[in-house]
């Protein structure tokens, strides 16, 4: 009779092994997928700065930073199909979105 308590038990077992194995298997793919998208936009960004469809990053950013007085900058993104970048800053425990025009680095929009 111990073996029809011993097969469940393995059973189980398995099947935990299984389900942390697929978990982990999740956890270690998701950032590599967002890792590569996340290169593609870098790529796209820097294929534009040196068409001279955009103006170089650091530019657009300073001119940024000087509109948001004084708000820390927490990341950005770039739409390469409009040539715009949207950067994140946070101010006053607030979050603040902050478009940007690649061509000319002018400011189109503003949102918490």
């Amino acid at each position: 009779m111990p073996f029809t308590y011993a097969m469940p038990m393995m059973m189980k077992r398995k099947s935990l092994t299984s389900a942390i194995t697929a978990a982990l298997a999740l956890v270690l793919i998701a950032p590599a997928a967002d890792a590569g998208n996340r290169r593609d936009e870098q790529d796209a960004a820097r294929r534009a700065m040196l068409d001279g469809q955009v103006m170089p990053f650091a530019m657009i950013k300073r001119r940024v930073d000087a509109a948001v007085g004084g708000a820390t900058y927490v990341g950005s993104e770039f739409n390469p199909s409009a040539n715009r970048y949207r950067l994140k800053y946070v101010k006053d425990g607030k979050v603040m979105w902050v478009d940007a025009d690649g061509r000319t680095g002018d400011i189109i929009g503003m949102a918490r």
